[in-house]
């Protein structure tokens, strides 16, 4: 099961740390990420992080302003949002399979949403 928190409210360049926490013993183990989906569009894939952190994905969009981490021993994983934009505005969930490419193509295990609005 996953929990994901975080969400809020926040001004153009400002910064939000999402979590997702995991329950059970697996969930060191296997690859955790986060997907997010705006009014009228698609969900999207965001970041991933495998099972040891020594591995990370990002679309490109991110790369620079989010940073994808994990705590194993509290089983969470945090999505680091920094010089956030009005176009980051979306419902972010995180999602967990056995390894990153599957986090990024079609996850089996996915936690509710946390919404994340940026204003001009």
């Amino acid at each position: 099961q996953l929990q994901a928190s975080g969400g809020g409210l926040v001004q153009a360049g400002g910064s939000l740390r999402l979590s997702c926490a995991g329950s059970g013993r697996t969930f060191s183990t296997i690859a955790t990420g986060w997907f997010r989906q705006a009014p009228g569009k698609e969900r999207e894939f965001v970041a991933a992080i495998g099972w040891s952190a020594g591995n990370t994905d990002y679309i490109d969009s991110v790369k620079g302003r989010f940073t994808i981490s994990r705590v194993n021993a509290k089983n969470t994983v945090y999505l680091q949002m920094n010089s956030l934009k009005p176009e980051d505005t979306a419902v972010y969930y995180c999602a967990a399979d056995r390894n990153i490419v599957l986090v990024r193509t079609r996850p089996d295990y996915w936690g509710q949403g946390t919404q994340v609005t940026v204003s001009s």
